[in-house]
């Protein structure tokens, strides 16, 4: 308690500076989540002009988008367009006085040179269009082929919980039919598991549907699958496509096209942008990150430009204000691939160095058009999704509820699934927590009373897509998440308890792919593209 109060007293202190104005949220039934929402006001979201405070932080997103249009539209790792964002978020924070380092390591570099193709020619002609039907799965080779599609261990009707294992052992593929495309369905393993022995069992190429379950909690798991090999072992075409397709491709007799061009680089070179403060014990460290990168088919602005500006302003907001701990600031690279950077950076920690770090912050998509304010449920107070966070995740929780209670913000939990930067730090038992928003997921009818936006419709219809441009952000979704995180770090920043940073643990958390709506916000809560 006394370590709670401290930190209430720390942001009462610079409440001028860090909270929110009171932003106005429509009124209605409490969210279908665990989680108590606060009484929300009553007016329309989208009516009122965005808060002056949106301006700095937006003034970066603006930078980004300028970066990204006159480097082919994307800022992902890789490109130049990553390394000048890169070069911008550094040079602010070397002007600012930090010191900061940036952090180079090697990845395996994924994309389609152009476009894929993927048809039925029989029983009958269909012709699917790439991000409605399918999408190249990370990591795919390359190949033109036409052959029958013969489907893998395959669970059809699917059962009403996820019970497939289709593809994940070599026995799936007894009899396979070498040359033919498997057609595989999502569920137990990794796709690169599956892959790979497809491709052992002599597969032309591979499909990959999603598994059929409507309703799951935390995922949805028939919409549009997309997702990473985890590595580029794999030489033959794979794409992800639908529960729908996947169904309509195990009838007997299909025939379908697969074409894919895709260029990957083993190592290819990109880099983490590191911040230290110059104040506060080296050996009690705040940290707080955001991936910089963008996917390669769009700018990102609000994945994750959104999180990187919160994260950017709040340095600079910050850069003169003496704390008692170690602030220290992460831009990550290649987070699109797999977390990448921050497993590269977390993997290279000394134990002594790890054990300094107490507490880790994550800001990942911000400020989604059609938003929720979503806080990571530390304590898995609702027993459902994803287990909870290393011991003081729960605190950190709790600070951020408090901040919106305040604020007069209605607020959700939102799992932790190891799907975002954040789970290296608790796969190493480091307390962590944060904001998100929401990705390709859909909005329920009690989430929509809740926050306003649209029922039924994605909180980012432009979730990895090119249309993820400066005008793909609400104002004072970005508004209320920035503040908060500055509030946090200030807080955290001047408090003489930490969450923890001693806890160890035997096993990464549970994973799982974001999707529809659930009982907490489980769905969509990461967007990294490495599903099961």
């Amino acid at each position: 308690m006394r370590a709670r109060r401290e930190l209430l007293a720390a942001i009462t202190a610079v409440a001028a500076v860090v909270l929110p104005v009171a932003l106005p949220f429509p009124s209605g039934a409490e969210a279908d989540r665990g989680t108590s929402v606060p009484a929300p006001r009553t007016s329309d979201l989208t009516a009122s002009p965005p808060p002056a405070g949106t301006t700095a932080t937006k003034r970066h997103m603006e930078q980004l988008q300028k970066i990204a249009d006159a480097n082919g539209g994307t800022r992902a790792s890789g490109t130049p367009g990553y390394d000048a964002s890169a070069a911008y978020v550094a040079e602010k924070l070397r002007s600012a006085g930090y010191q900061v380092t940036e952090q180079n390591f090697e990845f395996p570099y994924f994309r389609d040179i152009t476009e894929p193709v993927f048809n039925r020619v029989s029983p009958e002609a269909k012709t699917y269009t790439r991000k409605v039907d399918f999408r190249t799965m990370t990591y795919s080779g390359s190949g033109n082929v036409t052959a029958p599609v013969e489907g893998v261990d395959l669970v059809l009707p699917p059962t009403p919980r996820s019970s497939s294992t289709s593809g994940c052992e070599e026995s799936d593929f007894a009899g396979f039919t070498r040359g033919n495309i498997a057609l595989i369905q999502r569920g137990a393993c990794s796709f690169q598991i599956k892959a790979e022995l497809a491709q052992a069992a002599g597969a032309s190429g591979v499909i990959f549907f999603n598994e059929g379950q409507p309703d799951r909690i935390p995922d949805d798991r028939v919409g549009l699958l997309s997702g990473t090999l985890g590595a580029p072992t794999t030489r033959i075409p794979v794409v992800g496509t639908t529960f729908g397709v996947g169904e309509e491709l195990s009838a007997a007799g299909t025939t379908v096209t697969l074409t894919t061009n895709t260029e990957g680089d083993p190592h290819r070179k990109t880099r983490n942008v590191l911040a230290e403060s110059r104040w506060g014990d080296p050996n009690k460290v705040v940290m707080i990150g955001a991936h910089l990168d963008s996917v390669v088919d769009g700018p990102g602005i609000n994945d994750n430009g959104s999180g990187t500006a919160g994260v950017l302003e709040t340095a600079l907001t910050t850069s003169g204000t003496q704390t008692t701990n170690r602030l220290r600031f992460a831009f990550w690279g290649a987070e699109e691939l797999g977390l990448l950077g921050s497993k590269h950076y977390v993997g290279a920690l000394t134990p002594t160095e790890q054990d300094k770090i107490k507490m880790y912050l994550n800001f990942d998509m911000i400020a989604s058009p059609n938003h929720f304010l979503g806080i990571y449920d530390g304590d898995n107070s609702d027993a459902v999704g994803a287990s909870a966070g290393p011991p003081g995740s729960d605190k950190i929780e709790k600070f951020f509820e408090d901040h919106f209670a305040r604020s007069d913000l209605p607020y959700l939990g939102t799992d932790f699934t190891g799907r975002s930067d954040y789970g290296p730090f608790i796969g190493v038992g480091i307390p962590s927590g944060g904001l998100f928003t929401g990705a390709e997921g859909i909005k329920t009818p009690s989430e929509a009373a809740a926050f306003g936006g649209r029922a039924g419709v994605a909180y980012d219809e432009c979730y990895h897509k090119a249309c993820d441009t400066i005008a793909n952000l609400n104002d004072r979704a970005l508004e209320a998440n920035a503040s908060a995180i500055t509030a946090a770090a200030l807080a955290y920043g001047r408090s003489a308890h930490l969450p923890g940073g001693n806890t160890t643990v035997t096993s990464a958390p549970v994973v799982s792919k974001r999707g529809g709506a659930a009982v907490k916000h489980g769905p969509d809560n990461d967007h990294t593209d490495v599903p099961r």
